[in-house]
């Protein structure tokens, strides 16, 4: 049984419901990047401890997860968007820059709504993309259409602290 084409809010639904089925007005290169971050998350989710995964896409094309780690002290957590970067930093440095990144969020056990959704970077991520990935393309789900639509980080944080030479 093949599934049927998602409506234009098909990416509330897409990744539980219709995992095998690729959208075809989504490019590749995005689904892609939405299936390795919905791929970490479902693998790795556990209760109180991660529920976010970000994945992120270099220039050369490398993708790099992360993972959102949560602690029983909130200052001391850590999100996906972080660690993917961090991880990126690590990996490969500053000579192949990030051009995408998504975000996915796995529902908890006690909520109505059991399917995987992007989510938008907090204020912090949004940050630390303005000064590590300045021109790379966020992917958030656009409240309208409902699909997805990329935005640059100047757009999430539009009036950077800067600091003084």
């Amino acid at each position: 049984m093949s599934a049927a084409p998602p409506s234009r809010r098909w990416l509330r639904s897409w990744p539980t419901r219709c995992s095998s089925w690729v959208d075809m007005t989504l490019p590749a290169a995005d689904q892609e990047l939405l299936d390795a971050a919905t791929a970490l998350i479902r693998q790795r989710y556990i209760v109180g401890r991660h529920h976010i995964a970000a994945a992120l896409r270099t220039k050369s094309g490398k993708i790099i997860t992360g993972l959102h780690l949560d602690t029983y002290v909130g200052r001391a957590s850590v999100c996906a968007e972080a660690v993917a970067v961090g991880q990126a930093m690590a990996q490969i440095g500053p000579n192949d820059p990030i051009t995408d990144i998504v975000s996915v969020r796995h529902p908890r056990p006690t909520e109505q709504n059991q399917d995987i959704q992007v989510v938008a970077p907090c204020g912090i991520c949004r940050e630390m993309l303005r000064d590590f990935a300045p021109d790379a393309r966020v992917l958030l789900t656009d409240d309208t259409s409902g699909g997805l639509r990329a935005y640059a980080p100047s757009d999430l944080l539009p009036l950077k602290y800067h600091r003084k030479p």
